[in-house]
């Protein structure tokens, strides 16, 4: 019991960097491991009125499970990170959006009228691939090259010339910031689509649109953890060493 205690201690983004496995029982019980990944279990579970020992139990049994491969992004260098959340991430979340966009305005086409609120979806919608592809953007152009930079410099005993931003720290609060608007607006989405349940008059069209936003919402929270909850707080570490 106390090792449960002293766990609820522990900062959310920490169980999910060490286990990814652990996001499913932080989404069953509604908690935000990504963007807010920086609150302890115990602190969620007060603002939530959940049992945290409880919680706990369910965490501990994933920890204790071998079943079911997890991998372990904490132990990737940080260009490969870096790597990946471009071809992976960022790539996907390109893919995507021209498609679910045009599904979505089908939907409001055919079925606004009856479902009036699948205008302030597609708003959203829209507002967030604007936001993420400039976000993007910057990261690629600005922040990612930055970090390659200090993982080069570190391999080869060099230096590194400070960046027109002065530290890591300060693109990287702007991320943060904008992945905090991200996950709200994802919120209200899935607010709005009653946890992405198609209507029972919905069509086809209408059930894999919500199904497309539901995986979306899902990639992006991944994509968030690992930068918020990985390589943010390790780049932070990297820049110092410079220092």
């Amino acid at each position: 019991m106390e090792a449960l205690e002293k766990n609820t201690q522990k900062e959310i983004g920490q169980f999910v960097a060490e286990d990814y496995r652990t996001a499913a029982i932080f989404s069953k019980y509604k908690i935000d491991f990504c963007c807010n990944g920086n609150r302890t279990v115990a602190e969620a579970c007060n603002k939530k009125g959940i049992n945290s020992n409880i919680l706990m139990n369910e965490i501990e049994t994933i920890l204790n499970s071998k079943s079911g491969e997890t991998i372990d992004y904490k132990s990737w260098p940080l260009d490969l990170l870096v790597e990946y959340i471009e071809k992976k991430h960022h790539r996907y979340v390109e893919e995507k959006i021209p498609v679910i966009r045009q599904f979505l305005d089908k939907l409001c086409r055919v079925h606004g009228e009856r479902h009036p609120e699948l205008f302030k979806i597609n708003e959203l919608f829209t507002a967030s691939a604007g936001e993420l592809t400039s976000h993007m953007k910057k990261e690629e152009l600005i922040l990612f090259p930055f970090i390659r930079k200090m993982v080069k410099a570190k391999l080869e005993n060099g230096a590194v010339q400070s960046p027109q931003f002065e530290t890591v720290e300060n693109p990287i609060a702007m991320m943060k910031d904008e992945h905090d608007n991200e996950g709200n607006r994802f919120r209200e989405i899935e607010k709005l689509t009653s946890n992405y349940t198609p209507p029972a008059d919905g069509c086809n069209t209408y059930k894999v649109t919500f199904a497309m936003l539901e995986e979306f919402e899902k990639d992006l929270h991944l994509h968030i953890h690992l930068e918020n909850n990985i390589l943010f707080p390790e780049a932070v570490k990297l820049e110092k060493l410079f220092n």
